[in-house]
């Protein structure tokens, strides 16, 4: 499975992404606001194996992020904890490195949300942000993502797929494909 946008693509992951991502999730640069992985490659390889378990049965969809004009890896976003009612996911694993376009974050965000809503029938999104993450709190909000709790360490958001169809013709032009 292939999402595109206008600079970016997505592809589910794989074992033979398991370098990348650790090297990603382990990289001071990238992990401040994300939970700490102590694993190695081996077990970064079996986590994926066991992944593909869980995508198989369409409870978890892990993607790599590239850039479309010559398929470098830029980063990963996750689809996991799936629930009923309302017919929600959360979202995150979601790291851009510096090979980055300058907008693959709203174009990652739209294709994830595009997924979501349109191919797999979600009703609505549930995440959470590290407090100290302002610039992702900004994003998600610029985007409508509606505040719903806030703790010590995270805010809590959701975004339905309302708010996604009635910002789609804004952002529109990003997805579209070159």
């Amino acid at each position: 499975m292939q999402l595109k946008s206008k600079s970016i693509f997505l592809k589910l992951a794989d074992v033979g992404d398991a370098e990348f991502i650790l090297n990603l999730r382990k990289s001071e640069k990238y992990n401040k606001y994300l939970s700490k992985t102590e694993g190695c490659l081996t077990e970064q390889i079996n986590w994926l194996k066991n992944y593909k378990i869980r995508e198989s049965l369409n409870e978890e969809y892990y993607f790599i992020i590239f850039r479309g004009a010559d398929n470098e890896k830029i980063g990963t976003v996750r689809l996991y904890d799936f629930k009923e009612s309302p017919l929600s996911f959360c979202w995150g694993s979601w790291i851009l490195n510096e090979k980055k376009t300058i907008s693959s974050a709203i174009e990652s965000a739209l294709l994830i949300y595009q997924f979501a809503f349109d191919c797999k029938g979600f009703e609505q999104s549930h995440f959470d942000v590290r407090n100290d993450n302002h610039k992702v709190i900004d994003f998600h909000k610029k985007l409508g993502a509606q505040e719903v709790s806030k703790n010590e360490l995270n805010t809590y958001f959701t975004f339905s797929k309302n708010t996604y169809q009635r910002i789609y013709a804004s952002y529109s032009k990003f997805l579209e494909v070159k």
